[in-house]
């Protein structure tokens, strides 16, 4: 065989060993996807001495990507924050978190018929939009003192939970704000004189402490035909200023309002007839108000409006988290 022969063939045999070995090596490894944005977790600082990422709150969540798909904290230090304050609808899955309910303090002064013609719907502190809010150890203030409608938190947002909050104010403290909202509200406290908790959302106070300012009704519920459930009440207290001695469990603000308390302790200040029909005698026929074995001085069952019912043990059953929320549940 001549020299240059012996090199082709030499050639030959290195380009099929290269060709099979080529095959045969395990691929190099794929680096890790990096998460997008809206997927991962965000921790922001809010401290109104200039400590933290920001001084506002509202700086905090414009910061936050919109639409998150998990949970964005925003931290917020003991201090007085005087923001009218608005979650949009685009910035979900926020999660207000306070140093302390007494120590962190949102609040501001607008109210119906002021100088600017705010109304009821336009006089809020904080506004929630967004789905799937949370709040914890906060207080909600509206300021303007006894000067008609002034609401501290107005909530249209679905899935929002509140926990370990207060939410003070007077008349038309607390807004529920929309149909399609679920709201859920844990050791709060919630205080008002007139209509403090009105709205036609679904949502369920629990272990709540509700303070009324005045004699006048502790709520207003809107809710609509298409609703099982408005307004419910568990295992609540129900107190009152000692000024507040004749005070309504309720009234309609709409013909289909529903609202029931189970297993509420109730002082003397809640008047024996328990609810009013704001002079509308019809809504006696469509508005739905109950109550089960709550307690105290103002519980007692025999003075009662007959156009309101005490709930039987089969139907107090059905006041669970998941027959009220359906397929959400706001304790995980």
């Amino acid at each position: 065989m001549t020299l240059f022969k012996r090199t082709i063939l030499a050639g030959s045999l290195l380009l099929a060993t290269s060709t099979v070995y080529a095959q045969t090596a395990a691929p190099a490894p794929a680096k890790p996807a990096t998460p997008p944005s809206f997927n991962q977790t965000v921790r922001l600082v809010v401290a109104a001495d200039g400590s933290g990422d920001y001084r506002t709150i509202q700086e905090a969540v414009m910061a936050v990507r919109d639409f998150m798909q998990v949970q964005a904290t925003i931290f917020i230090k003991n201090g007085t924050y005087r923001e009218k304050l608005v979650i949009p609808s685009q910035k979900t899955h926020i999660a207000l978190l306070g140093e302390s309910r007494d120590g962190v303090i949102i609040t501001y002064g607008d109210y119906s018929g002021d100088a600017e013609k705010h109304s009821t719907y336009t006089s809020s502190t904080v506004r929630v939009q967004g789905n799937d809010f949370s709040a914890e150890n906060i207080t909600f203030e509206n300021s303007a003192g006894r000067v008609g409608q002034a609401v501290a938190l107005h909530v249209e947002g679905d899935r929002a939970v509140f926990r370990n909050c207060r939410m003070l104010g007077n008349q038309d403290t607390l807004f529920l704000a929309i149909e399609n909202s679920r709201q859920y509200y844990q050791n709060c406290h919630i205080e008002g004189t007139t209509d403090f908790i009105f709205g036609a959302s679904t949502a369920v106070f629990d272990h709540c402490t509700i303070f009324s300012k005045s004699d006048s009704y502790i709520t207003a519920a809107s809710t609509t035909p298409r609703q099982l459930f408005g307004l419910v009440f568990l295992n609540c207290q129900l107190t009152a200023a000692p000024e507040a001695k004749q005070v309504y469990l309720g009234r309609p603000w709409r013909p289909h309002a529903r609202t029931v308390f189970l297993n509420t302790e109730m002082g003397a200040h809640i008047r024996p007839e328990g609810w009013h029909n704001w002079n509308q005698p019809e809504t006696e026929k469509t508005a739905t108000y109950a109550e089960y074995q709550s307690t105290g001085p103002g519980a007692n069952a025999k003075g009662r409006v007959a156009w309101s019912r005490q709930l039987t043990v089969k139907e107090a059953k059905q006041y669970t988290l998941s027959t009220i929320f359906g397929n959400w549940n706001p304790t995980k």
